[in-house]
């Protein structure tokens, strides 16, 4: 792995100081209806040091939400341990904040009497406390909308104002969950520059940051260490450290090195589900009870011309396609992984590559394309197959949803069974194999010719 040498940072080394955080052998269950335990987070350990940046790298629905809710002290795990500053506590932890996608302000509260909030709740005296507001509210370029409401504010502004309320308090430790991911990619950059700029500064009250992205560029931008994050259950796959100084370019050979080695780590042979942040070279190996991800057949037909049209003429590296279409790796690796299922596409030496169906379905008409789509769903979906067979089978031709949603739950979460039926409703239609009536929630040969 290429790397550069690391600036000393305005701040104590991170190798030699104590551990802010230790996650030790961290484990998360919740019980489903039918008394099924359904495992979020398993065997999870990590350490936050002080005067660092840590990233967690991973897919949306991975676990590592609620692992910052677990380390904030929101929620309480099934079992491990979390020491903040040595000792463990239970509760919210004094020193640690944190910054959500979701902005999540109080719209009846001022900008200054939103970020006064986690002040008023420590019993701050009003004078201190509106200063250290306001030099917050200044630090993060908001100076002159102390009175505005987050509704006159853009989105960029209205995060701002969460990074401002969080760093009044003086924490720490700040948890950042996807603070980037709801803003426009333009916003987000300038957010985000913003910020990294003012904690190689020192000016930032804090002394490190644990931030939850699945954005890979982002993560090498801003983390001194990335813990890459598997799931179903969640968990810690490997650890990279990302020895480049700050500020980093993202056209510097060094980053580009970075990002592609992290894209050929994610993308090498490992045993593979839809819901795991890896890529595998092999095709996923399907069964009636795989988790199907919710990618679009406009999403994989458009990733087939691409790749078969110049300059990729039917291979690609993974970094160039995701800089193309724009697209995160929670929303990139995902269509892959259905283009490797229906043995429309393989993965080479982190290079995407369309087989001879690829190749064959970017070329066909509409019509000719849903027959070969259609093909591939039947031989190697069998989730496909064996609605198609109870349809086959019954006299009336219906069958319920619940009929095919209930086994799949005894496998996965309701919510992942809920989303596979989904992604079966959609490709069934758009390959005519079978129709569905959303009001009776039955599923019917009417429809397909």
């Amino acid at each position: 792995m290429n790397t550069a040498t690391t600036a000393a940072p305005p701040r104590e080394n991170a190798t030699t100081a104590p551990a802010l955080l230790q996650v030790d052998g961290l484990r998360q269950i919740y019980h489903k209806s039918d008394n099924a335990d359904l495992v979020v987070l398993d065997d999870v350990t990590l350490r936050v040091n002080d005067g660092e940046i840590v990233g967690l790298l991973g897919r949306s629905g991975s676990g590592k939400s609620t692992l910052l809710r677990i380390i904030a002290g929101l929620l309480t795990p099934t079992a491990g341990s979390v020491l903040w500053n040595g000792r463990s506590t239970a509760g919210p932890r004094d020193g640690i904040a944190m910054v959500f996608q979701s902005f999540a302000l109080f719209p009846w509260l001022t900008v200054l009497e939103n970020v006064l909030i986690g002040l008023e709740a420590q019993g701050v005296p009003d004078a201190e406390a509106r200063s250290r507001a306001l030099q917050a509210i200044d630090l993060i370029g908001l100076d002159g909308f102390e009175s505005a409401y987050p509704k006159e504010l853009s989105g960029g502004m209205r995060q701002r104002v969460g990074f401002a309320r969080a760093l009044v308090v003086h924490p720490r430790l700040m948890l950042m969950d996807e603070p980037f991911s709801a803003l426009d990619v333009l916003t987000a950059e300038t957010l985000r520059t913003d910020i990294i700029a003012l904690w190689t500064e020192g000016k930032l009250p804090i002394r490190s940051i644990l931030i939850v992205t699945h954005n890979i560029e982002e993560a090498v931008l801003m983390c001194n260490r990335i813990l890459i994050f598997s799931a179903n259950p969640g968990r810690v796959r490997t650890e990279i450290r990302v020895q480049l100084p700050h500020p980093r370019n993202r056209l510097d050979p060094a980053f580009r090195q970075q990002v592609d080695d992290i894209y050929s780590l994610m993308t090498d042979r490992e045993p593979a589900r839809p819901e795991q942040i890896h890529v595998s070279d092999a095709a996923p190996e399907a069964s009636a009870n795989m988790a199907l991800p919710r990618v679009s057949t406009n999403r994989m037909s458009g990733l087939m011309e691409l790749l078969a049209a110049p300059p990729y003429s039917g291979r690609a590296d993974l970094p160039n396609i995701a800089a193309a279409l724009q697209m995160e790796a929670d929303e990139l690796f995902p269509a892959i992984e259905m283009l490797q299922l229906l043995r429309f596409a393989e993965m080479a030496e982190g290079d995407v590559q369309l087989t001879d169906y690829g190749r064959r379905f970017a070329d066909l008409g509409v019509d000719a394309r849903k027959h070969l789509f259609r093909d591939q769903l039947l031989a190697h979906v069998p989730l496909f197959a064996l609605v198609r067979h109870v349809l086959d089978e019954r006299p009336n031709h219906r069958a319920p949803f619940t009929r095919f949603s209930e086994p799949l739950e005894d496998s996965m979460s309701e919510e992942f069974a809920e989303g596979t039926m989904r992604t079966v409703i959609a490709w069934g239609r758009y390959a005519e194999l079978f129709g569905y009536d959303e009001e009776t929630r039955q599923f019917n040969l009417e429809n397909p010719v």
